[in-house]
């Protein structure tokens, strides 16, 4: 007998029936059920959306909700109309969009937003290099909002309908003097997005990205004007937390925009779009970039030099527009497909002979450019060398070190060599201090998809030292290991590193101390919003009928006030004291975790010079004009 999927209510029913001796489980027509469109969102929203979130992490729902409204407008842009896009969000919950293109044809104005794989996109000729072409964003905006409105305005007439939960509610169509356009607000469904709320810097950035792609583009957000007039430049400029080691080369072609730099970073740093849309995860257009840009480089110098010493300290920007991309899943993070357009040449071609032409052609023209860049790659060479024989002992230490039993305890999700989207998006690794520590989170997580690396004692501040020091450090070099970042953070085995320290002075040293690592070597890691801080209660303040775990002195005092007089207060000094029991529910579906995150203001070599270098007065001198006493929050 073949069973269904594991984890399904048909395998629990058949698993269960088999356990008890019934070996028939009745299945009849009454089992037959049809969805409709919007039903079938609803219930299987993570093959439209991906994951549902509450808004605290920058790959939740409510932003890909937002995206796919935005989507439709730049497509728009991307054809001629409209220049402007007003976007408002109220009190971080509530959303509107108004576009000033042709808007959306008002006889199709219900299937266009309710109807899957309903949409104008299929035909080329309207939308020759769009993002949307499934005929699905929208729809799925509509079913997971509790309330979603649309208007269509088009040569004097508006046509409104509003839905909720996708059930059509009303549909009016009347005169307007209105500009031509779209209007669409919708209210994310808080039974299925718990507690969500729209963060600004993650809105911010999804819409500055849509200007990068779109110079000429304007954006009115909550009415702050947003607009780019260099590009990918500009993106590069307002995301570098070092400073480029000469002015950024900034190219354009018909269909691809590139722009890169050389910084004194380790490790390489990439931004990717295809068609408008910011491919976080890369593909094929940005596989090509690091292929080609290396290999140009190389011949152009006529050395023998690594790939590895050319693209290292490398900040680079790829934009192309590819006419019906193929995206590995709907949330179009990743581009699968590798033809430009159909029967045209494919993706790494197109991108190869571009650079190949046009990098040359700079560099011949700008011979200051190419010597500060020759002196980087000798520079990086120069130290990849002196470190070689250490590097090959590291690695042999790391395969030798038993991983799995010694300091990583992996999840199923790798050990059985697991793909599953669900599971890869959910995949995180706890990096903790000390046996008790480790053991609690241990004994408390997922298995399928939460693994824990547990440090010995505080690690060593690698701040000022050589990337040396990460493989003659016992620590950084099975940490390292463990996460599969040597060759940069493409193979990264975890989509979120954790850093699950103690709540006392400790417990923050160490966790800078890992941050200060991951900034001096693989400062990618952090850009890319892969590290985060788990965040433990301080309190826990229970009576005989209930238990409050307090994150704040806040949260404590008014869990006091809640449950009356005299309750058992206990301080969490340490996540050793925390039993496992308790645990599972601090690293569950409600896990606190902080991002920890690089503004363009955060230049990391000024940063970890003041914070982590030896600047012993003046940093002792902060400390003191910034000292504020505490009372003992136990009292």
């Amino acid at each position: 007998m073949t069973l269904p999927l594991e984890g399904s209510a048909d395998y629990e029913e058949k698993t269960t029936g088999a356990n008890t001796g019934n070996s028939e489980v009745e299945y009849n027509e009454d089992n037959i059920r049809h969805l409709d469109d919007m039903e079938h969102i609803r219930v299987r929203s993570g093959m439209y959306i991906g994951r549902l979130g509450d808004g605290s992490q920058n790959d939740d729902g409510i932003y890909v909700l937002l995206k796919e409204v935005m989507d439709n407008s730049i497509d728009e842009f991307k054809m001629g109309a409209g220049k402007r896009i007003e976007v408002n969000i109220e009190e971080n919950l509530r959303v509107s969009v108004r576009d000033y293109g042709r808007g959306i044809p008002q006889g199709k104005l219900v299937e266009a937003v309710s109807k899957l794989n309903t949409g104008g996109k299929y035909d080329s000729k309207a939308f020759k290099k769009s993002v949307g072409l499934n005929g699905v964003g929208i729809k799925a905006v509509n079913a997971l909002s509790s309330r979603f409105e649309v208007r269509s305005y088009r040569d004097g007439k508006v046509r409104a309908v509003i839905f909720e939960k996708g059930v059509l509610q009303s549909d009016i169509t009347q005169d307007s003097t209105e500009e031509n356009g779209t209007y669409i607000f919708f209210e994310p469904d808080n039974t299925l997005f718990l507690n969500y709320s729209f963060q600004n810097q993650f809105v911010e950035t999804l819409l500055r990205n849509y200007t990068y792609l779109n110079t000429g583009l304007t954006f009115i957000y909550n009415g702050q004007r947003i607009i780019s007039r260099h590009g990918l430049e500009d993106l590069l400029k307002d995301n570098m937390t070092s400073e480029g080691l000469y002015d950024i080369v900034h190219l354009k072609g018909e269909d691809i925009e590139i722009a890169f730099t050389h910084t004194n970073q380790y490790g390489e740093e990439y931004y990717s779009f295809v068609n408008g849309q910011h491919t976080t995860q890369g593909g094929t257009h940005q596989t090509a970039l690091k292929e080609h840009i290396a290999r140009t480089i190389k011949e152009f110098f006529n050395k023998n030099q690594d790939y590895a010493d050319i693209r290292n300290g490398l900040v680079a920007a790829i934009a192309i527009d590819v006419e019906e991309p193929m995206f590995e899943s709907q949330t179009k993070t990743k581009l699968g497909s590798n033809n430009m357009w159909p029967e045209g040449p494919t993706v790494n071609k197109y991108v190869g002979d571009f650079i190949k032409t046009e990098v040359d052609n700079y560099l011949h023209k700008n011979p200051l450019v190419s010597e500060v860049m020759l002196q980087k790659i000798q520079d990086s060479e120069k130290e990849r060398k002196a470190i070689a024989g250490v590097t090959k002992l590291a690695r042999e230490r790391a395969k030798k070190a038993n991983l799995h039993n010694r300091k990583l305890r992996d999840c199923r999700f790798h050990l059985s060599d697991g793909k599953g989207k669900d599971q890869e998006a959910e995949s995180c690794i706890f990096i903790t201090e000390g046996d008790s520590a480790s053991g609690s989170i241990t004994k408390s997580r997922d298995v399928n998809t939460q693994a824990v690396f547990s440090l010995r004692g505080k690690p060593l501040n690698s701040y000022g030292l050589t990337k040396k020091v990460v493989y003659e450090n016992e620590e950084f070099n099975l940490l390292q290991a463990a996460l599969n970042i040597e060759d940069g953070i493409e193979g990264l085995r975890y989509n979120k590193v954790i850093v699950a320290t103690d709540a006392d002075v400790d417990g923050m040293h160490i966790r800078l101390l890992i941050i200060t690592f991951f900034l001096q070597f693989f400062p990618d890691l952090i850009k890319k919003g892969h590290v985060y801080i788990l965040q433990t209660p301080l309190f826990r303040v229970r009576n005989k009928k209930k238990t409050n775990y307090c994150y704040t002195e806040d949260e404590r005092v008014k869990a006091i006030e809640e449950l009356g007089p005299n309750p058992e207060i206990t301080r969490f000094k340490g996540l050793g004291e925390i039993s496992p029991d308790e645990f599972k529910h601090f690293i569950g579906k409600d896990m606190r975790l902080e991002q920890v995150s690089l503004r363009k203001t955060d230049l990391v070599k000024e940063l970890l010079e003041f914070y982590m270098g030896k600047n012993t007065m003046e940093r002792q001198n902060f400390i003191i004009d910034n000292l504020v006493i505490e009372e003992d929050l136990a009292s």
